[in-house]
């Protein structure tokens, strides 16, 4: 009967886990969605709040850390059991980190709501509801232990960087025809970037998700399409734009 008692008390901790997990992510979707929409409406106030929830995600982690590290060091958990808790610290880091980059998307809101609109800002939304998509795909696929659906969310990075990448050459060929259109240019490109990493971080989520069912890393190559770092826009470039 102790054995009994042992065991249902170790699932419950792990369930505990579990649960942790799926309210941190609810938040972390929370943060980006709110964090786009403050860009969007040129919401400081907004922005503000989201930048002041991001200690709530750090509190989440230290929640979650703390609970692995006293099941570790209690349960000497193996196989399965510990590839719970492992996995558990790996994804709240992944989403603490995506609450860091909604919270500097918001802070970077607050500085374009200052400055007059560019015409790049639109493909922002589109960016923001594609990694929000994946993050709540990850969720799911840890929740429900769905590996399919899993590495569906994985396969979607390639798209945001390719966003990213349009988004890149368009900002920059803005940047080139008017000097004042530097400053908010500049806003969205780290905007832009800290959405892709969100996504980058997502990502990660669902390899880890594959080291808990799996019980091996992924091995695939991870599709990437983050093509920015080769992208050259001449002035030459911006000319056959306007013509």
């Amino acid at each position: 009967m102790a054995t009994e008692h042992i065991v249902k008390s170790f699932d419950q901790e792990l369930d505990l886990l579990k649960r942790t997990i799926a309210q941190m992510g609810g938040l972390a979707e929370r943060q980006l969605e709110s964090a786009i929409h403050s860009v969007m409406r040129r919401d400081s106030g907004l922005a503000s709040r989201v930048v002041q929830a991001d200690s709530q995600l750090d509190e989440y982690e230290n929640e979650i850390d703390n609970d692995a590290i006293r099941m570790l060091a209690l349960r000497q958990p193996l196989a399965q059991d510990l590839r719970e808790i492992v996995s558990a610290l790996k994804i709240a880091s992944d989403l603490e980190r995506i609450g860091d980059y909604a919270a500097n998307v918001a802070k970077r809101a607050i500085a374009l709501a200052q400055v007059p609109v560019v015409r790049p800002v639109h493909t922002i939304p589109r960016m923001g509801r594609l990694v929000q998509e994946i993050i709540k795909e990850v969720l799911d696929a840890y929740a429900d232990r769905d590996l399919d659906r899993a590495l569906a969310a994985w396969s979607q990075d390639e798209e945001v960087d390719d966003l990213y990448t349009s988004l890149f050459r368009e900002t920059l060929t803005y940047m080139m025809e008017d000097p004042r259109n530097i400053t908010p240019c500049t806003h969205l490109l780290f905007i832009a970037k800290n959405i892709e990493r969100m996504g980058d971080h997502a990502t990660n989520v669902a390899e880890t998700i594959h080291f808990l069912i799996e019980g091996k890393p992924l091995i695939e190559p991870r599709p990437k399409g983050d093509s920015s770092s080769f992208a050259v826009v001449t002035p030459d470039t911006v000319d056959d734009q306007e013509d």
